[in-house]
């Protein structure tokens, strides 16, 4: 669900870029910066690469799940839905004479998402069928928190924008067993 959520972020916003500068070929790669080994990808070159640097456990969907109910006679019992918040950032890495260059695609992949900032069924049919929609929130970090992030990703610092992508579920629908509701009591006093 995650990896297919990433793609298609991936693919609205390279097909925006594509067409808003007239390229042939792919400008968004989903990638690390780096290898392993330390190494720069050799695939990211001239690149915007989508990268995911967290993935966050949504509690306020459990809370509102938690508070419905059920009046059928009979309950599946399963595990719920597990709603995550997805950390992507958008990095430029366009070097020495094209770092302007690069400036102008992490721009245009801004202003894209700014006016598609909500995936859903409706707007976005080549979605995952079992994804019912992704909303993309910049998250701000201050200049210490930045810092830390560049640190873990490679130490040197791209233009970047950091995205919150609210509310991809994940659902096993492992039924565990099948039980029978519990009604209220009929509570009625006849005389």
């Amino acid at each position: 669900m995650i990896d297919a959520a990433i793609n298609h972020i991936a693919s609205n916003v390279n097909q925006q870029l594509m067409r808003s500068f007239g390229l042939n070929e792919d400008v968004v790669v989903v990638s690390n910066i780096l290898e392993q080994d330390g190494t720069v990808a050799t695939h990211v070159n001239n690149k915007i690469v989508l990268s995911l640097v967290n993935i966050e456990k949504e509690n306020a969907a459990l809370a509102q799940q938690r508070a419905g109910g059920s009046s059928a006679p009979r309950s599946i019992v399963s595990n719920p839905p597990i709603h995550f918040n997805l950390y992507l950032m958008f990095a430029s890495y366009f070097s020495g004479s094209n770092y302007q260059e690069g400036l102008k695609f992490i721009s245009q992949t801004i202003a894209y998402i700014q006016g598609q900032s909500v995936f859903d069924q409706q707007n976005s049919p080549g979605l995952d069928r079992n994804i019912n929609k992704l909303v993309m929130d910049i998250h701000n970090l201050d200049i210490t928190d930045l810092s830390n992030l560049w640190g873990v990703l490679s130490g040197k610092y791209l233009p970047s924008v950091l995205y919150k992508v609210r509310m991809v579920t994940v659902d096993a629908n492992a039924v565990r067993r099948q039980a029978t509701a519990v009604s209220k009591p009929d509570a009625r006093i006849d005389h």
